[in-house]
């Protein structure tokens, strides 16, 4: 059993903190991430994005709404296993093929310029999320609250949120190309041009 917060020093919950994450880490992040290399170039790009942006929506909703229940002791283990699930299919997902697709999808003259911008974009939406979590996490009750931070929405409205933001994901992926087994030339459509030329040079 954890130690009281008052009688809980900086050491005690860093290490706390490490474990957990650790766990996670082991359990479902790192997983994922194997799976995607497994299987990307066998299921492809666009479908790993989907269905990660899919399960997390599930997983998110599936823990948000029932929220009173997963805080019951004896549900923790359930909370624990769905929290990884929604690690894994973050990894064998959005947060590997959000870094590859940029890479194929655009021009070649603008590709180094959009996968940057496709990657800041990426790092400030997690340092929004990540921040933006802790305040709107904050419940209204003040002695649920931690101290010194705002009244949020609580827990289970930002999960609601946070799978809204998922589900959007989804309908934002459905504007995204299929790169799996195509050449960044094809992509680019270059490949036209250069058959073009090829012909005109036959010709000539």
């Amino acid at each position: 059993m954890d130690p009281p917060a008052a009688d809980m020093n900086a050491i005690r919950e860093v290490y706390m903190v490490a474990r957990a994450q650790t766990l996670i880490a082991l359990c479902g992040t790192v997983p994922g991430y194997w799976f995607t290399v497994a299987f990307i170039d066998v299921i492809g790009r666009w479908w790993i994005q989907m269905m990660g942006f899919f399960f997390m929506t599930v997983f998110m909703f599936a823990i948000a709404f029932p929220y009173k229940y997963w805080q019951q002791k004896e549900n923790r283990i359930g909370f624990i296993i769905m929290y990884g699930l929604t690690f894994f299919f973050a990894n064998f997902g959005p947060n590997a093929t959000t870094f590859v697709v940029p890479a194929e999808v655009f021009p070649a003259r603008l590709r180094s310029t959009c996968h940057g911008i496709s990657a800041a974009t990426g790092k400030a939406g997690a340092i929004i999320g990540a921040f933006g979590f802790v305040y709107a996490s904050q419940e209204k009750d003040p002695a649920k609250r931690d101290h010194g931070y705002p009244a949020g929405i609580g827990k289970s409205k930002s999960l609601i949120v946070l799978g809204v933001i998922n589900f959007l994901g989804m309908v934002c992926t459905l504007m995204v190309p299929e790169s799996k087994g195509k050449s960044l030339e094809e992509l680019a459509g270059e490949v036209e041009l250069d058959e073009v030329d090829d012909e005109r040079r036959s010709s000539a």
